[in-house]
C-alpha cells in the first residue's frame, strides 16, 4: 500500500488536525522540491518501521511525509506535475478567479479569464482525483475537455446578462457571478470525474487491502469533493464582493477610487489563503464508508462495518 494512502487510513483526524495538515501540504517550498529529495523521503517511509507511524516525533520522517503526501499521487504512487500540485493549487486560482470575476470590457477580457480559469480547474480535478479505475489518457483527454468546455459556458452567462443588461441591479451585478462561480465549481468536479461514479473506485480494508471496484463509493467521493469545490469558491467569490459594496460607501473610495481593485484583489487572495485548507478540510482525504451502503458482492467479501476510499483533492 502506498505510504500515503497508509497516512490518511492512520489518521483519525478532526477537522481542525486536517486544517493544519493541510496548511503544511499547501506551503509553496513543495513546488520546488528535487525528484531526490521526494525520492529519499518515500524511500524513508516505505523502509523504516518507526517512520510509518503518522504520529512519529521524529522532525526527520515528519518533513518526509510532508514530501510525500505534497508531491505523490495516492492510488497511482506517481509524482504529480509541479503545476498540479496542492501548493500550486492558491497561486493559480486566486488571480484567475479574481480576474473571472471583474466586469468584462469586450470580448477579450470576457473570455479569456473564463477559460483560463476552468481550464486549469479541470486539469488539477483530473490530476488529483481517484485513478484507481480503468481508463485511458484519450478518455481523459475528452473527458477534460468536456469539462472544460462546458464549465467555460456556463462560467460566461453572468457576465453576458451584465453585459446585455446593464443595469445597476445588485442581483445582476454581485449575486449571479458569486451563485454561478459556486455552481459551476462544483459540476466541473463532476463533470471532470465522472467516470468515478460510472466504473467505480477501489474501497479497502484498514489494513489497505482492496476488496473491489465500487460505484456508490466514486458518487461518494465526487460528490463530496464538488460540494467542498462550491464552498471554496462560492465563500472565496462572495467575501470580496462584500467589501467591495461596503468599502464603495467609505470616504476612502470617494477620495481614491483606483485604490478599489487591489484592496479587492488582496481580499481575494486573503480569503482564498484561508478557505483553501479549510475545504479541502471538510472531508478526510480518505472517506469511509458503511459496507452495507456498498454493492453485494464487496459486502460478500469481508464483515469489517466500515471500508475506506480515497476521495481525491
Amino acid at each position: 500500500m502506498d505510504p500515503n494512502l497508509r497516512f490518511w487510513i492512520a489518521e483519525r483526524q478532526s477537522f481542525v488536525r486536517r486544517f493544519l495538515q493541510w496548511t503544511e501540504i499547501l506551503d509553496p517550498t513543495n513546488l520546488v522540491l528535487s525528484v531526490e529529495k521526494i525520492e529519499k523521503s518515500r524511500q524513508l517511509l516505505f523502509t523504516n518501521g518507526d517512520a510509518s507511524k503518522p504520529d512519529s516525533a521524529d522532525c526527520g520522517v515528519q518533513e518526509a511525509w510532508k514530501r510525500s503526501l505534497s508531491t505523490v499521487h495516492p492510488d497511482s504512487g506517481k509524482l504529480i506535475p509541479v503545476l498540479f500540485r496542492p501548493a500550486a493549487f492558491l497561486p493559480l486560482t486566486a488571480p484567475l478567479m479574481f480576474f473571472s470575476m471583474m466586469p468584462a470590457r469586450g470580448l477579450k477580457s470576457l473570455v479569456l479569464p473564463q477559460v483560463s480559469f476552468y481550464a486549469y480547474m479541470s486539469a488539477f480535478n483530473i490530476v488529483n482525483g481517484n485513478t484507481s479505475y480503468s481508463h485511458s489518457s484519450l478518455e481523459s483527454m475528452f473527458v477534460g475537455a468536456g469539462a472544460f468546455v462546458s464549465s467555460a459556458f456556463f462560467g460566461l452567462i453572468p457576465h453576458l446578462a451584465r453585459m446585455r443588461y446593464p443595469l445597476d441591479n445588485l442581483l445582476v451585478k454581485r449575486v449571479l457571478p458569486v451563485v454561478f462561480i459556486a455552481q459551476v465549481s462544483g459540476l466541473n468536479v463532476f463533470a471532470s470525474r465522472s467516470f468515478e461514479p460510472v466504473r467505480g473506485i477501489e474501497v479497502m480494508d484498514k489494513e489497505g487491502n482492496v476488496l473491489g471496484q465500487s460505484r456508490r463509493a466514486g458518487k461518494k467521493a465526487v460528490r463530496e469533493t464538488a460540494l467542498s469545490r462550491a464552498v471554496l469558491f462560492g465563500s472565496s467569490a462572495l467575501i470580496p464582493e462584500v467589501f467591495v459594496y461596503f468599502f464603495k460607501r467609505t470616504q476612502v473610495f470617494l477620495k481614491s477610487p483606483q485604490s478599489l481593485w487591489p484592496l479587492k484583489l488582496s481580499c481575494t487572495i486573503l480569503a482564498m489563503g484561508l478557505m483553501v485548507p479549510g475545504s479541502l478540510s471538510l472531508f478526510p482525504q480518505v472517506g469511509r464508508i458503511e459496507r452495507a451502503k456498498l454493492e453485494e458482492d464487496i459486502q460478500s467479501l469481508t464483515e469489517e462495518a466500515e471500508l475506506f476510499y480515497h476521495r481525491g483533492v
